[in-house]
């Protein structure tokens, strides 16, 4: 008998990067997983990923005696092992792989991708919604469009991974329209949530409906 059934208490967080937060809430509500807490780091992180380890050892720290379980949503997302470091010494295990791209299309499917055509420029659910804040505007695109073709000189498609289900939103409307303004071939891969929802499942399932499970931002 699972621990949800039998009423036993394992309650979990998840310290994830924000740029999963939509992902996570959508797995959370699709399993009744409303035992399992989210707190969210700032996905702005990722322009400054040296910050990314010490933020998430701070957040393990405070959360200590409060959970039965923590875990960790980040891939290494170029802290270059610091974050594996600092999981080691704090017991706490991540999602695999180096990142989002990869843990979403799965490592095998992810490399084949990557060899086929090195030159690809990966898309998400996130980036799509984000992409004018986070890559047009951090770039100086928006203020200097001409910087575009020098910023992407070097790739030659967008390959969209694809997390919600077709019928939700023109979420493939707007990555070909991305595609078209970077001059790039467009591709889309549905992938669905991959290796998010295999490791929150084994986080989430020992678990009850302890408690709301809000997803709090951290700041």
């Amino acid at each position: 008998m699972s621990a949800a059934m039998s009423g036993s208490r394992h309650r979990a967080l998840v310290i994830a990067c924000g740029a999963l937060a939509h992902e996570i809430a959508a797995l959370r509500r699709i399993n009744g997983w409303d035992h399992l807490e989210v707190q969210c780091l700032p996905p702005e992180l990722h322009n400054t990923p040296r910050q990314i380890p010490q933020r998430v050892r701070l957040a393990i720290q405070a959360a200590r005696g409060r959970f039965d379980r923590i875990f960790v949503a980040y891939g290494d997302c170029g802290t270059g092992g610091q974050l594996d470091a600092v999981l080691a010494a704090e017991g706490v295990e991540r999602l695999p792989g180096a990142h989002c791209y990869e843990f979403f299309a799965g490592t095998q499917a992810f490399t084949q991708m990557s060899e086929a055509e090195p030159g690809t420029f990966y898309l998400t659910d996130f980036l799509v919604r984000h992409f004018d804040r986070l890559v047009v505007r951090t770039l100086g695109i928006d203020a200097h469009p001409q910087l575009t073709g020098e910023y992407f000189r070097n790739y030659r498609r967008v390959v969209y991974l694809r997390q919600a289900p077709a019928d939700q939103g023109d979420a493939a409307g707007q990555a070909a329209l991305i595609a078209r303004r970077l001059g790039l071939a467009f591709e889309i891969r549905v992938t669905g949530y991959g290796e998010l929802q295999h490791s929150l499942r084994r986080v989430a399932e020992p678990g009850i409906r302890a408690s709301t499970g809000r997803t709090a931002w951290l700041r």
